[in-house]
């Protein structure tokens, strides 16, 4: 079966620095095709008329992926105001500029605390490489929700 708009498609990815060759994440995902921004837009577009077993292999640029890095969205507060038992790698919830904003503690020196709202990979041109490993319908319910619901069902 091909990859159509309202397939539930599962995949085994890859992704790299597209400069470096950095391994930076890999895994298997499942997602609903077809403009749910589930996935990004030009890996979805490749993806398009797939079936199982066939692969893609694409660069993105930085704004294709995770987008470019903000600079407003670093912030240092003080180690006063920081709530105990969170460490760097750690996040916090803050507002940002369209809602809330998940920050990650990047760094604790002396009396400050800094804070990026940035997805790790903003900025990074990356490499994206996947292998189809399902495709089926998907259900009206995840149609309804927007996104693929694991095999025992959505817990939301």
């Amino acid at each position: 079966m091909p990859i159509t708009q309202d397939s539930a498609v599962t995949l085994a990815y890859k992704i790299t620095d597209a400069h470096s060759g950095k391994p930076l994440d890999a895994g298997t995902t499942a997602y609903l095709h077809g403009g749910y921004d589930n996935l990004f837009a030009q890996v979805e577009a490749a993806l398009a008329g797939l079936e199982v077993g066939q692969s893609i292999d694409l660069q993105l640029a930085a704004q294709d992926a995770f987008g470019a890095r903000d600079e407003a969205l670093v912030r240092v507060i003080p180690k006063s105001d920081f709530p105990p038992g969170v460490k760097v790698g750690g996040q916090l919830q803050g507002a940002g500029p369209n809602g809330p904003l998940a920050y990650n503690v990047v760094k604790i020196k002396g009396p400050e605390v800094h804070l990026d709202g940035n997805h790790p990979l903003a900025g990074h041109d990356l490499r994206f490489v996947a292998t189809v490993k399902a495709v089926r319908a998907a259900t009206a319910e995840e149609i309804t929700h927007r996104h693929v619901h694991g095999a025992h069902g959505h817990h939301h």
